[in-house]
């Protein structure tokens, strides 16, 4: 009996250290996970940091406000109309800084947490002999340059949608007619309102800014199938799990909350120029500042231009550090970053 009993204790010993080894290594291994994802998310916010000034560079270049506040200095005859244009101009800059800034913000956490799960997973096959890897780096850097998209024919369409709403909420207002902030604040929401298609009967089933985020899924590198490289299918892969990422209802409520969230800072760096003077306070006593404060459109007109290097800034200015810190943003990440750093993702 004794004997078996030292058996048995022998047995449940190497059993406890089994289950002990087990645990250690899986906490060792979702340490390293975590750590890589920490590691991931600052490379992410680099990432967006860097990429602001092509951003604002692209979006001056396309709605450049500059040459004609410089023709007007000229006193010009046909002053009324360049005016005209640079109200248009100026609001459709800021707003579009706005939207593409969270647009970057997002799209960036996506594919950035996807291919970082794929390196995860590729480093963690190290060990195993003959493995390919998901995302070698030629594929990593091929799938990546798809953010060009956003920089380049999704802003030049967004512009073009953002413009026509503009026009449309903007467009009979005179110059001299006075808004208060809130109403300005209403006027953003018109424009919101016509670009993101909530006024539409359709309910999407997400978001149409998608289609400025990634090229429709008919992209030239899928037409060309006859001459597919391994890398090339590859690539499209991760671009087809982008795709689905990027239309998923979780995606469109966190691009909808940065999108409040930029909206709103916006309004806040215009506030301090609808600020009550000492005048206005001894005038209405307990003054509601928000809508007491009327500013003519067009004193208005240049401090909506200037927000374009406060919103696209690479420096993180509050409006940059506050979308980047948004713990929705966060949560999201997390999420992406589990769903393709999960050994599951390698039998796909």
């Amino acid at each position: 009996l004794s004997v078996g009993v030292y058996l048995l204790g022998k047995y449940g010993q190497k059993k406890i250290r089994e289950i002990q080894e087990r645990e250690a290594a899986e906490y060792i291994a979702q340490a390293r996970r975590q750590y890589h994802f920490e590691s991931n998310q600052r490379t992410c916010n680099m990432t967006v940091l860097s990429m602001l000034p092509t951003l604002r560079d692209a979006l001056m270049h396309q709605l450049n406000s500059e040459s004609l506040t410089s023709l007007l200095k000229n006193r010009p005859a046909n002053k009324l109309e360049i005016w005209e244009d640079l109200k248009i101009i100026s609001f459709t800059r800021s707003i579009v800084a706005v939207y593409s800034t969270c647009m970057l913000v997002v799209l960036l956490r996506v594919q950035l947490n996807i291919i970082g799960g794929y390196i995860y997973l590729d480093n963690a096959a190290l060990c195993k002999n003959g493995t390919t890897p998901l995302a070698p780096p030629e594929v990593q850097q091929q799938y990546l340059s798809s953010i060009q998209h956003l920089l380049g024919d999704g802003l030049t369409e967004l512009i073009t949608i953002v413009k026509q709403a503009v026009h449309k909420v903007f467009g009979s207002i005179s110059l001299k007619h006075t808004l208060s902030l809130l109403e300005l604040e209403q006027k953003l929401k018109d424009i919101r309102k016509v670009v993101e298609h909530k006024d539409s009967d359709k309910i999407a089933s997400y978001s149409p800014l998608c289609h400025y985020l990634m090229p429709d899924e008919e992209n030239p590198l899928a037409t060309q199938a006859c001459g597919l490289t391994e890398r090339d299918i590859a690539t499209i892969k991760l671009l087809n799990e982008t795709r689905d990422m990027l239309e998923s209802p979780d995606f469109s409520t966190v691009l909808s909350t940065c999108l409040n969230r930029g909206f709103s800072q916006l309004l806040d760096n215009m506030a301090e120029f609808f600020r009550p003077t000492e005048q206005d306070l001894s005038q209405n006593g307990s003054v509601n500042s928000l809508s007491s404060v009327s500013l003519p459109l067009a004193k208005i007109i240049p401090i909506i231009n200037g927000q374009i290097h406060s919103v696209c800034s690479e420096t993180p200015s509050p409006f940059v550090q506050d979308l980047l810190m948004m713990e929705q943003v966060k949560d999201f990440a997390a999420n992406v970053y589990e769903a393709f750093s999960t050994p599951q993702q390698l039998e796909k």
